[in-house]
């Protein structure tokens, strides 16, 4: 996370550089309200610090990234610069059309989730401490009290979870944060030391291949559009959070959809995952 000004600009540079083939003084003075001579000092000062990755052209009315283009704050994924253009992390939605992308996105409906609900949560994790909650699991619908000592918030990608240590189960769960009810009551520290969560400390490597049933070339469509290596496409991840990752990515681990285009993924490893998933 880039925290100075500065930095954040420089980010920017490279960013509009990297993914649009073109920056100018325009994209800093729209996106952070700066005048030009400062958006030109700025565009001044990366090149002193990395003089190989621009050039101006005049012909463009800007700066082109060189072909030995080395950005040195930006991460590369497309996802950072689309975030970007379409509003979801920018300083200020510009209005000129240069700085802006035509876009619709999709969005999860919001779950009932109460301030009163997190307040005491938020605390009871800061301070490390046990905290009575009623909570209704699908399983069993009925409200259960439990004692429970939060130990860290956890986004599965389409809601919010709670990771705690459960008196009642004798074990890590995850809660999940709407289906808590009324409001938690603050008990004080732990009764004894925690046992050590193995699932949220122990690391883990998803080895994805695509289904070996489609056609080489549908194969090789999808290696390419993963960016596959040796036709493997490897993520890491914490065991307790690796049936949530199979699940965002829609790869089902319990049997294969008869139509291996609609499968596309399988886990190759799954002998070595299957003891961490569950449902």
């Amino acid at each position: 996370m880039i925290k100075t000004e500065p930095g954040r600009r420089f980010w920017l540079i490279e960013l509009i550089a990297n993914w649009e083939g073109r920056i100018s003084c325009r994209h800093l003075q729209q996106f952070f309200q700066l005048g030009r001579q400062q958006a030109s000092k700025d565009i001044n000062q990366y090149l002193r610090h990395y003089p190989d990755n621009l050039y101006y052209s005049a012909s463009a009315k800007g700066y082109l990234p060189t072909r030995q283009f080395a950005p040195a704050f930006i991460s590369g994924d497309v996802a950072e610069y689309l975030n970007w253009m379409t509003g979801q992390s920018a300083h200020a939605m510009p209005e000129t059309a240069d700085c802006r992308l035509p876009h619709l996105m999709l969005s999860h409906p919001p779950r009932n989730v109460s301030p009163q609900t997190i307040r005491p949560l938020v605390q009871a994790l800061r301070r490390q401490q046990r905290v009575e909650v009623d909570y209704v699991a699908v399983s069993r619908p009925d409200r259960s009290g439990r004692i429970i000592v939060p130990t860290a918030f956890v986004n599965t990608g389409r809601r919010w979870h709670l990771r705690a240590w459960c008196e009642k189960a004798q074990g890590y769960r995850d809660l999940v944060l709407s289906r808590f009810r009324g409001e938690a009551i603050l008990e004080g520290p732990p009764l004894a030391p925690l046992p050590t969560d193995e699932g949220w400390h122990t690391e883990l490597t998803l080895i994805l291949t695509p289904d070996p049933r489609l056609t080489r070339e549908q194969q090789e469509a999808l290696a390419l559009d993963y960016g596959m290596q040796n036709g493997e496409l490897r993520l890491n991840t914490r065991a307790a959070l690796a049936n949530y990752l199979l699940q965002d990515m829609q790869i089902n681990v319990k049997m294969l959809d008869g139509n291996p285009a609609a499968q596309q993924l399988i886990l190759a490893n799954i002998d070595d995952i299957k003891p961490w998933l569950f449902g």
